[in-house]
């Protein structure tokens, strides 16, 4: 387990280094500093002097790959591809462009963004998996296909519905908690009800059929008509077999995503006014802060390798069969 972990990991490099060199070439080659210099200073005819002190203030006004005025080692480390790119392999994110540092502002706002999406994950799991073993059980009833309707309704209707439906309905006319809003502690819960509730709606129609179609499968299986045949009760098959041997299908859909929660939901953390990873993502698209985009870009891409090595490793826990080597 161990030497496939490793090997895993080694097997990594590479694909981060490219993501690394793409995301370097796209902020720094075809989109130069004194483009983005340009950009920030919102003037058409902004002066040289004023361009190279914006370069100055954030470190872009070093050559991008060698510095042939430097001598040793620091030929290759006093360049931009060092300060901004080489050094997201340590976690250095650096600085926003307006000076804040980019890693404290991640460390402090992962936790909000996972106090939605963890409810939101749990919570969900629990309901779409309970919905599609409902209507696998009365499969080719009337309750099956009312079923299967009512999911292509739902993932019919774009998610900017639920939220704003739910903000007017739950937040206006109802008043049963805040419409937008953050808070620190315990009460922080009055603010995470809606939009945890209005997540889980959201995904009822294209999960509940997603996890439908596999016990589909698995329902029609020789072990689950030798259970049958043994005189098992259809419940006990759908919990005992069909759910346990339904688990890898799950979990390829679940483990992937977990490192991706500490991302943040982009529309949603942006409407109910959380200070996640996602608003500070789109703000930073918005302000046109390419430092904390090119740290967003990188940690994503970690975070989704590692949730693919997490997806391996948790295959060997449910199906024995399966060796990691």
């Amino acid at each position: 387990m161990l030497a496939y972990i490793i090997r895993r990991v080694l097997y990594a490099l590479p694909i981060l280094m490219g993501v690394n060199l793409i995301t370097f070439t796209l902020f720094f080659v075809v989109n130069s500093p004194e483009d983005m210099a340009r950009m920030q200073l919102g003037a058409k005819h902004v002066t040289e002097e004023a361009i190279d002190k914006w370069k100055a203030e954030r470190g872009y006004d070093k050559p991008l790959l060698i510095n042939n005025q430097a001598s040793g080692i620091a030929t290759f480390t006093d360049t931009i591809f060092y300060d901004k790119s080489v050094k997201l392999f340590a976690f250095e994110f650096g600085s926003a462009d307006d000076g804040r540092d980019i890693g404290y502002d991640i460390s402090q706002r992962m936790w909000p963004s996972l106090a939605i999406a963890l409810p939101n994950l749990i919570l969900g799991l629990l309901a779409y998996i309970t919905f599609a073993l409902l209507v696998a059980f009365f499969r080719g009833t009337y309750m099956d296909v009312g079923g299967v309707i009512l999911c292509v309704v739902l993932m019919s209707v774009s998610g900017l519905f639920y939220i704003i439906g739910g903000q007017y309905l739950v937040g206006k006319l109802l008043h049963l908690v805040p419409v937008s809003g953050y808070d620190v502690g315990l009460e922080s819960i009055k603010f995470l009800i809606l939009p945890v509730l209005i997540g889980v709606v959201a995904g009822i129609g294209s999960s509940t059929r997603w996890y439908r179609t596999i016990f589909l499968e698995e329902i029609g299986k020789d072990y689950v008509r030798t259970a049958r045949a043994k005189g098992m009760p259809e419940l006990a098959v759908l919990f005992k077999h069909v759910l346990k041997n339904a688990m890898i299908p799950i979990l390829t859909g679940v483990v992937v995503i977990l490192p991706l929660l500490f991302m943040g939901s982009l529309i949603t953390e942006s409407f109910f006014g959380i200070p996640g990873l996602g608003s500070y993502t789109i703000d930073a698209i918005s302000s046109q802060d390419f430092a904390i985009v090119r740290a967003m870009v990188f940690l994503g891409s970690v975070l989704y390798i590692l949730g693919l090595i997490l997806t391996d490793i948790s295959y060997t826990l449910v199906d024995p069969r399966i060796k990691l080597s």
